[in-house]
């Protein structure tokens, strides 16, 4: 038996929302009518967009280190408090992409610079499922969808830190989806190829070029499918599954004199 729930009731939490995909995640769960708690360690634009904007009584910014337990406790527990106690979406979007700017190989990078990418990219995934899975089961039918990259597939020299968690999180998702599908939660993954977030650079036409269908991804790419998954009447048959949203990238063959 399914349950229909008034999109007005319905809670989603996004973390890794203060900009970039997340954000605009958020922006668009908030033009649906959800309610919306927005995460992220980045609590800097709290008194800007977040504070200001037309969705202001539907959403909550919390700050939030995604790698922290207690954080997410706290996380959940404010959702809780002010939402009610069912939780219908969460996007696990929180990471860092690429801080070292892929500049160090595997024997450069620290054991601590390491650990850094697994607690935030993966264990931030366990947590933050741990503890709202338990307000997601039936009837509330739950839809986790998170967020990886087609670097989970295919790779740049000196990414293995990054390549590991985000193929962790491709694993985590088929594993959660066996394991609560008793329980009526649905989780899914988006993997995005280039999505262009850097307001610091201008696109090139060979950036588009370079893509099967001749541009580059932009957020909303992203939030539809997002938006896909997280509906039970759209998408209530799909589980366990990663999807790639890149522009055909990765069914690409590229032949390249280029020495690795």
């Amino acid at each position: 038996m399914e349950v229909v729930t008034n999109k007005k009731n319905l809670v989603a939490i996004v973390t890794g929302a203060s900009q970039g995909i997340g954000k605009y995640v958020a922006e668009h769960f908030l033009k649906k009518q959800f309610k919306v708690v927005a995460a992220d360690i980045n609590d800097s634009v709290k008194n800007k967009w977040w504070e200001t904007n037309e969705f202001k009584t539907n959403l909550i910014f919390i700050k939030t280190d995604v790698s922290k337990e207690d954080d997410v406790k706290n996380m959940v527990k404010t959702c809780i408090d002010n939402f009610g106690s069912s939780i219908n979406v969460l996007v696990n979007n929180a990471a860092i992409a690429n801080p070292y700017q892929f500049d160090k190989t595997i024997e450069q990078l620290s054991y601590d610079e390491w650990n850094k990418y697994i607690a935030i990219n993966l264990s931030s995934v366990f947590l933050c499922c741990k503890y709202i899975i338990p307000y997601m089961k039936f009837p509330t039918n739950g839809s986790i969808i998170n967020i990886s990259s087609t670097r989970s597939l295919m790779s740049e020299p000196n990414s293995e830190a990054y390549a590991a968690t985000k193929g962790g999180v491709n694993s985590l998702t088929h594993a959660l989806a066996l394991s609560y599908g008793k329980d009526r939660i649905r989780v899914n993954c988006v993997a995005p190829g280039w999505i262009h977030t850097a307001s610091d650079y201008e696109l090139k036409e060979h950036d588009h070029d370079q893509h099967v269908i001749k541009r580059v991804g932009k957020v909303e790419d992203i939030a539809e499918m997002v938006d896909f998954l997280s509906d039970n009447e759209k998408s209530g048959f799909i589980t366990g599954q990663t999807m790639f949203v890149d522009g055909g990238m990765t069914k690409k063959m590229i032949y390249t004199d280029i020495k690795f």
